[in-house]
């Protein structure tokens, strides 16, 4: 498989999205053991997780547990990006907390979790209202400068606030995470900051549904056009379009199968010509 620049270190040009592995409709442990290891084994380097996706608030860090168990024995160039950020309240839902005392006890959680000594990617899930930026991102430059993560990321963060954060960490922002799809293309200004910047662009929900029933609507039949001519997905096809977006670009489709993600894995190696972006608008 190809790969991509994320901050100091190269990874698969396509990782996986751990977080349908551990919240509603998840699949049994076995097979979502299984499936982390498929993409260790169809050459991808690059998980994503976070400490919220579970259950809910008595699942907390259902899916780091889940990360580390399915990695024992695994290569040693697998970067296991986590977040904190986003809290599961009592009672059900999702809830903020960008407080550096909280970020940083999060991260301390995070590293029992997935047993390792220094996170390789440590992400702010998604800005706090409540919170300045600052002080947020501020926690992250001091895990960095105590060794405790490896780099640092950003999620679900707007241009200005991509800026304000790649100032506060010195120059040392190594990714964005957003959504960006077909469907959902509202981060494109984001995607191309992080261009300009040399910043590696995270898109979460990469597919969009796109493969949904089959059924793509006429404003994405050329995914499934173009797919049966190469002989391949739509999906696969969709992920090769978000590679030649911009070399910065590193899409993390999520899965719960074995093998959904070595199809994803697959588009690590599919290259479409200017004809066919040109039709994939």
């Amino acid at each position: 498989m190809r790969t991509r620049r994320l901050g100091t270190v190269k990874v698969s040009a396509i990782g996986l999205g751990a977080m349908p592995l551990s919240i509603e409709g998840r699949p049994d442990r076995a097979r979502a053991i299984a499936t982390v290891r498929a993409a260790v084994d169809a050459g991808i380097t690059l998980i994503d997780t976070a400490d919220g996706y579970a259950l809910g608030a008595d699942d907390l860090g259902h899916n780091e547990e889940l990360i580390a168990e399915a990695l024992r024995g695994a290569p040693a160039d697998v970067l296991v990006a986590t977040k904190g950020g986003h809290t599961r309240p009592a009672g059900g839902g999702w809830g903020l907390d960008g407080r550096p005392e909280y970020l940083r006890a999060a991260c301390d959680a995070s590293l029992r979790r997935l047993g390792v000594e220094a996170i390789g990617l440590y992400q702010f899930h998604r800005p706090d209202p409540a919170v300045p930026i600052a002080e947020s991102v501020g926690a992250l430059a001091d895990l960095l400068d105590e060794g405790k993560i490896q780099m640092a990321g950003v999620s679900n963060f707007d241009p200005g606030q991509i800026r304000e954060a790649q100032s506060v960490l010195g120059g040392r922002l190594a990714s964005v995470q957003n959504e960006f799809s077909p469907l959902f293309r509202s981060s494109e200004p984001e995607l191309e900051l992080c261009a300009e910047l040399g910043i590696a662009f995270l898109p979460w929900s990469p597919l969009g549904g796109i493969g949904r029933a089959g059924d793509l609507g006429n404003r994405f039949a050329a995914f499934a056009e173009i797919g049966r001519e190469r002989g391949v997905s739509p999906q696969r096809v969709c992920l090769a379009w978000h590679l030649a977006k911009a070399p910065v670009v590193i899409p993390i489709p999520g899965s719960s199968r074995p093998e959904s993600i070595r199809d994803s894995a697959a588009a690590g190696d599919l290259v479409l010509t200017p004809a066919e972006l040109a039709r994939l608008g």
